[in-house]
């Protein structure tokens, strides 16, 4: 039986990683991969290269060279946009499983093992995320509140049980997990929507979960697969967080205009910024102040071209 054949046969996830010129940070998530309890013959993992311009291919490579007894591999996706190289990430698994994380996070020992696990005890299941934990470098800045931080790092934890995602929650781009023949019958990730290298236009895996939703699947919560989205200074200036607000509503004006409810997205944010004023008397100034903000930013994207 020649390598390929094997691979077949035994692997049963596929662990994907799109990357773009982010080669220290992706060593630093590689490094948490290769520490997985779970049997290396039961997983792979697939670094898509995105167009990347720095050292990530040299990187990549000699980490796969250390780390032989992974099936670790590289690929190249010359097409700028995440949802390019997650695409192209799901084309290249061998597995029926897929698990996506993001190159600026790191993953507990545990986390390929709860996926399996859960796909052993949920055999009906054919899409599931994660917990997601926010890791400040420099400590969690004194105007964030639960709400400001949702655009920031998404941080997910609803409890110690797998169970259904609450109402309206959808897994994080970086901790979600699905079947591969999902993309068969619902589509694969929008290239029009998600991040294509400084442009923060996101919303792709909304999308996704959208379609899977509407066509009666359930989405499932799998405490044990546990990542740290590891967030920079840089991320937390007010120039970042104006940009990623604003692009949080371009990406809603743009799905709205995918699913056809322009008008009833529009209307749920004037009730949005009911709730935030309401929300505003609850909060120290700061957070208020910069509540507003969110609100103020995510409007102008969504109601101006």
């Amino acid at each position: 039986m020649n390598i390929f054949c094997y691979f077949r046969i035994m692997i049963r996830l596929s662990l994907i990683i799109p990357t773009h010129n982010r080669a220290a940070s992706l060593l630093r998530l590689l490094d948490s991969v290769a520490r997985q309890t779970a049997d290396p013959a039961s997983w792979e993992c697939i670094v898509v290269d995105n167009a990347s311009t720095d050292d990530t291919a040299a990187a990549v490579d000699a980490f796969v060279a250390e780390h032989p007894r992974l099936a670790l591999r590289r690929v190249f996706e010359p097409r700028p946009g995440v949802s390019h190289a997650r695409n192209r990430g799901v084309q290249e698994a061998r597995a029926e499983w897929i698990a996506a994380v993001d190159d600026d996070e790191r993953i507990n020992e545990g986390f390929i093992e709860a996926y399996l696990r859960f796909i052993d005890s949920r055999p009906e299941a054919a899409v599931a995320g994660g917990r997601i934990v926010a890791e400040y470098l420099s400590g969690r800045p004194r105007w964030m509140s639960r709400f400001t931080e949702m655009p920031v790092a998404n941080p997910m934890n609803f409890g110690p049980e797998v169970r259904p995602f609450p109402y309206g929650r959808v897994p994080g781009g970086g901790n979600m997990a699905f079947r591969r023949d999902l993309f068969s019958r619902y589509g694969g990730f929008d290239t029009s929507l998600g991040r294509v290298g400084r442009e923060l236009i996101g919303g792709e895996e909304n999308d996704f979960f959208e379609r899977l939703s509407l066509g009666g699947e359930t989405i499932w919560y799998v405490p044990g697969a546990v990542i740290w989205h590891i967030i920079p200074p840089e991320k937390l200036s007010e120039e970042y967080f104006r940009r990623l607000c604003r692009n949080v509503g371009r990406s809603q004006r743009l799905r709205s205009v995918i699913h056809r409810r322009r008008l009833k997205t529009r209307i749920l944010e004037l009730f949005k910024w009911g709730a935030t004023l309401l929300l505003c008397f609850t909060m120290r100034p700061v957070q208020a102040w910069w509540l507003l903000k969110m609100r103020w930013h995510i409007s102008r994207g969504l109601f101006r071209k």
